[in-house]
């Protein structure tokens, strides 16, 4: 199908998501993303005349891999988007410390259900494959009324829209930071018994949790095929751990078996996320779906490093149809094939709500 406008665009992203990943090659994706690319051109304006500073225009760039990328910290300073101000019905913004200026990522109705597709397609099968549908969503963050421009809450609220039982266990605090109402955490605990859980949120919220239940320990073992999604960093609002350290934590404080802790890697910026294992499955490296690709590049070269090099990690991601689809991070990984292991962020980014881990 030949993109013409924003229903076209949605509709080809939507069906391109729904194929078998094993239908997918490198031509079928290089053939969306460059039409993609062409209406990005197009439509934004400062993308539009980055391109053209760099001399990439459509017709010139013929693969994927050559689309121009933009780093994640351009958001902070432009509105990149294909969008008109009128058509803008929500944004998602990123979050870090007070002096720093944020990612916004815009969106409408039709890109709007474009990330939902997406994100619920990849979390399906990372998160519920032994579960579904019996699980019981239980997130350590806000809800959406009280973070309505948290990418991480939308998501979590997408996946579990159709729960009748209460989801979201955050608050705000006095401050403005996420804190957990531990006294309703534990009731929606002991109210789950015989069901699969799967509890989600940031790395430092289940560190404050962890310390809750180091004092207070649950009463209540969770349900085999119970998991857990951890996402983000630190933030600078409780001690680091590694990663491994992390794991076993949440493992032994609420009995969760350590192959069913999956972390997933997402952004503002993006609308697809990578997740490093499948529920129930031996740990590995981070992986988008099929309708996303994930690139480490040699920040002296540009080029893609050799298995088990160093180097930026860059990104493509059909999913973002009304924005900018090529995106630089400021993540540092390891390629491993088609595959990457996350080993920090670059010395000059600034800490923010996605930072990593210690590794």
């Amino acid at each position: 199908m030949q993109i013409t406008d924003s229903i076209d665009v949605a509709e080809a992203v939507k069906a391109f998501i729904r194929l078998p990943a094993e239908a997918v090659d490198d031509s079928k994706f290089n053939a969306l993303a460059l039409q993609l690319f062409a209406v990005q051109f197009e439509r934004n304006i400062v993308y539009g005349n980055l391109c053209k500073s760099r001399h990439a225009l459509p017709g010139i760039v013929e693969h994927w891999t050559e689309i121009p990328t933009v780093p994640t910290t351009t958001f902070k300073d432009f509105e990149l988007s294909t969008l008109n101000t009128e058509n803008r019905m929500t944004h998602f913004q990123s979050s870090g410390t007070t002096n720093q200026k944020a990612c916004r990522h815009y969106h409408d109705s039709t890109s709007l259900s474009v990330y939902e597709t997406s994100l619920a397609a990849g979390f399906t099968v990372h998160l519920t494959p032994e579960t579904a549908p019996s699980v019981r969503f239980i997130s350590l963050t806000p809800a959406p009324d009280s973070a309505p421009h948290s990418s991480l809450v939308h998501m979590i609220a997408t996946v579990s829209r159709n729960q009748n039982e209460r989801v979201f266990f955050g608050q705000l605090g006095a401050d403005g930071n996420w804190t957990i109402d531990l006294t309703s955490f534990r009731s929606a605990l002991a109210g789950s018994m015989g069901y699969s859980v799967c509890i989600l949120g940031t790395a430092f919220l289940f560190v404050h949790l962890i310390d809750a239940l180091t004092k207070l320990p649950l009463q209540h073992p969770l349900s085999v095929g119970s998991c857990v999604m951890e996402t983000g960093g630190y933030k600078g609002k409780t001690r680091e751990l590694s990663k491994a350290d992390f794991h076993e934590l949440i493992s032994r404080h609420l009995g969760i078996r350590p192959n069913h802790i999956v972390t997933e890697y997402g952004m503002t910026e993006l609308s697809s996320q990578a997740y490093d294992r499948v529920t129930g499955r031996e740990q590995c490296y981070f992986k988008f779906p099929h309708w996303a690709r994930a690139r480490v590049l040699s920040p002296e070269t540009g080029l893609e490093v050799a298995n088990g090099e160093p180097g930026i990690i860059t990104i493509v991601d059909l999913a973002n149809i009304a924005s900018v689809l090529a995106l630089q991070t400021e993540d540092l990984g390891i390629r491993h094939a088609d595959r990457f292991e996350l080993i920090g962020r670059s010395q000059l980014a600034e800490p923010r709500g996605c930072s990593l881990m210690s590794p």
